[in-house]
């Protein structure tokens, strides 16, 4: 029997499992959608959706204890920034799991993570630091 157990391991060790959702959640927080495993998808949600919940609250506490969750400087500003205020309205449900068939090389059933209401030109865009590019080439 499962009584209170809480999550799903992944087949991974517990830092494996804490290293693999916080690069799942920065990377859905820059993109806002994200393909992953159903599995993976099914974990990711309630930690983003807390993660976004910190943001809605805002204050310097709440993004200290972000910031020990992403690991992300980049993303926990788009988090506070952008993401806090288009959400400030909305209850909860920030997260939505659309299944999309199956892997071509191992058959795992796949699954679309995405934010509500996304910003459609996020995905596949670099919202990091723009690098300069001093080298000559010489």
């Amino acid at each position: 029997m499962r009584h209170k157990v809480g999550h799903r391991k992944l087949q991974r060790t517990s830092q494996h499992r804490a290293a693999l959702l916080r690069n799942l959640s920065a990377s859905l927080i820059k993109h806002e959608q994200i393909i992953t495993t159903v599995a993976k998808a099914r974990e990711l949600a309630p930690y983003a959706e807390k993660l976004i919940t910190l943001a809605k609250r805002g204050g310097l506490s709440n993004r200290r204890l972000a910031m020990s969750r992403l690991m992300d400087n980049t993303q926990l500003v788009k988090l506070f920034d952008v993401l806090a205020p288009r959400y400030a309205e909305r209850a909860g449900g920030y997260t939505r799991i659309i299944k999309a068939g199956y892997r071509a090389s191992d058959a795992a059933p796949l699954a679309v993570v995405e934010l509500v209401d996304r910003d459609v030109a996020a995905k596949g865009q670099d919202s990091g630091p723009v690098a300069t590019d001093d080298f000559d080439g010489e």
